[in-house]
């Protein structure tokens, strides 16, 4: 819902049939959960997973709404896939200082291709300093944070993946 910038009441809403959305609510709404709009109205049948993102298309987004300095910045790349099984993103890390992030964890698999930059990466209490060109995997539900220490914002490509059934 802070993602999305609706309130909290006009989400029930719509979560329980009360209310019918707008395009420009279903876009926000498709948008934060890294869906295309036509997710609402396409057959479910299996289709040939193909989809272009333009570059002006995409929205950057801070990790978290409320953040007053926000520990990265996030763009989805494939928003408009639909069934995906995987989800990618570009994402800025800013300059921070240890205490200023915050660990965060998710199920299933994540890597992240630093582009530019440096970057330290905690996990399992240990702090991992990549350069650009390095990669890291790893189990994200292991909390885990990102802190930027280069002058200029690291920059990287994150995939994740949903848990294996």
């Amino acid at each position: 819902g802070k993602h999305t910038g609706l309130s909290a009441s006009l989400l029930s809403q719509l979560e329980n049939g009360k209310l019918i959305p707008t395009l420009p609510t279903l876009a926000r709404i498709a948008m934060v959960f890294d869906v295309g709009v036509d997710y609402f109205f396409t057959d479910k049948r299996r289709k040939v997973a193909f989809s272009v993102v333009r570059a002006r298309e995409r929205i950057r987004f801070p990790d978290r709404p409320d953040a007053v300095k926000p520990a990265y910045f996030f763009e989805c790349l494939a928003f408009s896939a639909t069934e995906k099984s995987l989800h990618a993103y570009i994402a800025e890390f800013p300059r921070r200082e240890p205490g200023e992030v915050t660990p965060h964890f998710h199920l299933g698999a994540e890597m992240l291709h630093l582009l530019e930059g440096r970057l330290v990466i905690r996990i399992e209490d240990q702090d991992h300093e990549l350069a650009a060109g390095d990669t890291a995997y790893f189990d994200a539900a292991e909390p885990h944070s990102y802190r930027g220490v280069s002058k200029k914002p690291a920059r990287a490509l994150v995939v994740t993946a949903p848990p294996r059934s």
